[in-house]
């Protein structure tokens, strides 16, 4: 019998969460990410992206420094991870490509097809919803507009989910890697997400991107 989805709280907002989420170290993934990002508007310049769910922005941090012709706007419900991404834009000498905006992504109040890319990293499982993000998304991207999505795959069990944690988190704190095996319990399957896709309207193939994660991309075409 497959593990059941084991809903956690929507938001982290403390600043002992926002400080121990940042000091976690996911270099590697959110590097894959941003690359994969910048190659979807590779023929875009300028290119306006709407990063929901930004956490502390190390994604937007890292696309920033490749690309300063890039406006960026990282948004997030919780006022201390912004806290601690405001500091990190400013730290990276970033603040004039990338915005930071306290804001629930399921409902933005952003005009209409205003972004060449949206893009979200590991925010999906943290919504007991996850449909309204998606529609969201959806209506503030332009026509003929890019997006990436990515978030963890939930494994068949706990055990399963230990396991990820174990391999993958070892040098971590406790805290940290229950953190972490919450969001696998969390998280959706690829199943799961095809239905909620399908119903926004995006077609697009879900592809399992690691041993852990699944990714939906679609380029953006030139305006």
């Amino acid at each position: 019998m497959s593990l059941s989805r084991i809903l956690e709280p929507e938001l982290m907002d403390t600043e002992d969460d926002a400080l121990e989420y940042h000091a976690m170290d996911f270099l590697a993934t959110d590097s894959a990410f941003a690359d994969a990002a910048l190659a979807l508007v590779r023929d875009v310049p300028h290119a306006d992206i709407a990063d929901f769910g930004t956490g502390t922005a190390k994604i937007p941090v890292l696309m920033a420094r490749k690309r300063k012709d890039l406006r960026i706007l990282a948004l997030d419900p919780a006022g201390e991870m912004l806290r601690v991404a405001e500091r990190h834009v400013r730290e990276a000498g970033l603040a004039s490509v990338i915005t930071t905006a306290k804001s629930d992504g399921r409902k933005t109040g952003l005009p209409d097809g205003r972004f060449d890319l949206v893009m979200c990293n590991s925010t999906l499982h943290h919504l007991h919803e996850p449909l309204a993000l998606l529609t969201e998304m959806k209506r503030v991207l332009r026509p003929g507009g890019g997006f990436i999505l990515r978030d963890l795959e939930r494994p068949a069990s706990m055990d399963d989910a230990w396991a990820i944690v174990k391999r993958v988190a070892a040098g971590d704190s406790m805290n940290q890697q229950q953190l972490f095996f919450d969001s696998l319990c969390a998280s959706l399957t690829i199943p799961e997400l095809r239905r909620l896709l399908g119903q926004v309207g995006w077609s697009d193939e879900v592809t399992k991107s690691s041993d852990r994660h699944w990714s939906v991309v679609r380029a953006a075409r030139p305006r």
